[in-house]
């Protein structure tokens, strides 16, 4: 049997780009923070994670050059060995202050993170418990480790305590989550998970990926937005997203983040995060610091937008955050729906299963400090435009009024 004959007769994506319906691996041309160039034509920006417009701010831009000039385009090592600069300790220092941890420690992306620190932790007598909905790389880090997995079901307390209770008390319990679940943008139910955390003896970590930098008052996140930050054991997260660059980080205990640090063998075998993406990480923490402006007119374009949309009869589902999903419904109405969106010069995500279960597709859009109110005005008019055209709104409307 030929183990490639799986590739050759796989035809889902060839039959996609036949019909010129394939909406992924698309090249940019040009990325002009809200705006960008696909097939020469300019498009508005209302599908990408730089929520607080950092990624294209010339103090990033500058500060990343600097430091290329200063120490070149790689670390060239792992941090175990030759890859550690001056700049590597001082964002790590910077990170446990920001946080209020004791310790934290970098990688090169935000997926190696939860590789190396849960994989680390996960022992053969250890049980990690996961809501359905956490982030692929979190699976992935528990099935590296040598533990046992349960999920239960997304944002279910019921569910999760059963399957806390279901394990024996002697075993090593680290219950995992996103802050902000990153296709629907609801949060976890922090508090409560912190009571069973607390009721079967059990450690939490959270990935918040999509919460530092956007909630709470001081940008720290879904734990500090839900007042729980004193409850929670370990936190991870990247720096792709609120922070305009590449690489991810863990925080806590300076013991916990110790043995991480000397055991994750994603931070062990592999280079460095680049001289360019740390000094930039570092500019954007400033600013994350001093100008809570930045999150003050993010979170008035996400209420103004989120309202319209609701208003115009779409099903946003149940976010709280910048990311505000379309719900579809189905794979063959997301694709239609995101083509015309694309043919208007609107630039979503179109989302299907495995990424969310069958039945729930959608349209994910996320949006950032730097849209302007003339462009979200656009694109609203163009959401009204399709789904009128594909007579979704209606639909939607009444599928949304049979839910409730």
């Amino acid at each position: 049997m030929d183990i490639l004959k799986k590739c050759f007769d796989w035809d889902y994506v060839k039959q996609l780009r036949n019909n010129d319906t394939y909406p992924y691996f698309k090249s940019l041309e040009e990325k002009l923070g809200t705006e960008t160039m696909v097939s020469s034509t300019k498009m508005i920006m209302i599908g990408s994670n730089d929520y607080l417009g950092l990624s294209n701010d010339l103090r990033l831009i500058e500060s990343a050059a600097y430091a290329t000039e200063k120490y070149g385009t790689s670390s060239s090592g792992s941090r175990f060995l030759n890859g550690s600069l001056i700049l590597h300790q001082e964002l790590e220092e910077r990170l446990a202050t920001f946080l209020n941890r004791e310790k934290a420690i970098v990688f090169s992306t935000g997926f190696q993170t939860n590789l190396g620190a849960i994989s680390s932790l996960i022992g053969r007598n250890d049980f990690a418990i996961i809501d359905r909905d956490v982030h692929a790389s979190i699976v992935d880090g528990i099935r590296l480790g040598f533990g046992k997995m349960k999920r239960f079901r997304h944002n279910d307390m019921l569910d999760l305590e059963e399957k806390l209770n279901s394990i024996p008390s002697n075993a090593g319990k680290l219950i995992i989550v996103d802050g902000v679940f990153s296709m629907e943008g609801d949060l976890a139910n922090l508090k409560e998970i912190v009571r069973l955390k607390k009721k079967y003896n059990a450690r939490l970590l959270v990935d918040d990926a999509h919460g530092v930098g956007v909630l709470g008052e001081n940008g720290r996140g879904t734990c500090e937005y839900l007042g729980v930050e004193n409850e929670v054991d370990i936190i991870t997260g990247t720096f792709s997203k609120s922070f305009g660059s590449l690489g991810g980080f863990v925080a806590g205990d300076k013991d916990v983040v110790d043995f991480i640090q000397h055991k994750a063998r994603s931070m062990i075998f592999s280079a460095s995060m680049t001289p360019a993406s740390v000094a930039a990480t570092l500019t954007a923490l400033d600013i994350i610091e001093t100008e809570p402006q930045r999150r003050a007119r993010l979170w008035s374009n996400t209420n103004k937008f989120t309202t319209h949309l609701r208003q115009l009869g779409f099903n946003t589902g149940l976010t709280e955050t910048p990311i505000i999903p379309i719900m579809m419904g189905n794979t063959f109405q997301t694709f239609l729906f995101w083509q015309e969106l694309s043919a208007q010069g609107v630039y979503t995500n179109p989302i299907i299963s495995p990424a969310v279960s069958e039945g729930s597709e959608l349209i994910r859009t996320s949006l950032m400090a730097t849209h302007t109110e003339e462009q979200l005005h656009n694109v609203l008019e163009i959401f009204e435009l399709v789904g009128n055209k594909l007579e979704m709104i209606q639909t939607m409307h009444e599928n949304v009024l049979m839910k409730s």
